[in-house]
């Protein structure tokens, strides 16, 4: 039992981490918003667990927290390249991989990425309807999809931001594209 206490946080702990007043943690708690567990004096305490989803589908940047990314291309070539990129260019970042639309719904449900640099044009789901899946899910909608295509046109383009991309970029690109519609910024 010694130690297992350590995964909870107290009201004001959350509050610290999301930069509110613990009144504040206090109330969404009592809304249901931020999901409490109550220890037998009646105190709240809450799962870090809980406490990065609420972080994460409000958009908030939780402190010492990596950035994960979700690269979905099924060019392996591509796909290794723009992850090799985003390692070595940012700091306090996970990337993750898929290389078709259905791996993507997948690993997107499973690690719930902060940016999702997404190829619309793949085999099986395309693009489109990945990016409409997540943007549909309450618990992914807070992700930020960036659009990749080599087969640009205006109808497409149309389209992809539709279905709730913030951008859509055209093969080939350069890295500093990539970085600036991710909003990531590359090590010096």
């Amino acid at each position: 039992m010694a130690g297992e206490h350590t995964n909870y946080l107290t009201p004001t702990e959350v509050a610290g981490l999301l930069l509110v007043s613990p009144i504040t943690v206090r109330q969404w708690a009592q809304k249901g918003l931020l999901e409490a567990q109550t220890t037998a004096g009646g105190h709240r305490r809450f799962t870090i667990e809980e406490v990065e989803r609420f972080a994460r589908e409000r958009g908030i940047a939780l402190p010492n927290s990596q950035r994960q990314v979700l690269v979905v291309d099924d060019d392996r070539q591509l796909n290794s390249y723009l992850v090799a990129l985003l390692q070595t260019s940012v700091e306090d970042i996970q990337v993750f991989s898929a290389a078709d639309g259905f791996e993507a719904g997948r690993m997107v449900q499973e690690h719930k990425p902060e940016i999702v640099l997404l190829d619309i044009m793949m085999p099986g789901m395309n693009g489109v309807d990945v990016c409409r899946s997540i943007k549909a899910d309450p618990a992914t909608r807070h992700a930020q999809v960036v659009a990749m295509t080599g087969h640009h046109s205006a109808e497409l383009e149309h389209r992809v931001l539709e279905a709730g991309a913030s951008v859509l970029l055209k093969k080939p690109f350069s890295r500093d594209d990539v970085l600036r519609e991710c909003g990531l910024s590359a090590l010096d």
